[in-house]
């Protein structure tokens, strides 16, 4: 059985992960300092396919998820890893970055 696994406070807990048809599709939970609450992950090899965020600033994790579109996993990692917003040590954006590291 699939046990969620977070090691800090800012850590990502993967909820689910599954594959069908050459798509992995993986949800995470995000921490409680961001204002999303989850991140649904979809990609086809190292290829983003789709990034889907519940909750958070509508406009802005529309526009992340847009610009992931066709980007390789380590590209958007090194884009978005270690953003931060209002002080909070981690943001929408950074808790994709951390996501996409446990894929």
């Amino acid at each position: 059985a699939f046990k969620p696994v977070q090691m800090n406070e800012f850590d990502v807990t993967k909820l689910r992960d599954t594959t069908e048809g050459g798509i992995r599709r993986t949800s995470f939970r995000t921490c409680a300092v961001v204002c999303s609450e989850q991140i649904d992950i979809a990609t086809e090899g190292d290829i983003i396919r789709q990034v889907r965020y519940t909750k958070g600033c509508n406009g802005n994790t529309q526009g992340v998820s847009a610009l992931c579109i066709g980007r390789k996993v380590g590209d958007v990692i090194a884009l978005l890893d270690g953003i931060d917003c209002k002080a909070r040590g981690t943001s929408c954006p950074d808790q994709l970055a951390r996501a996409l590291k446990m894929l």
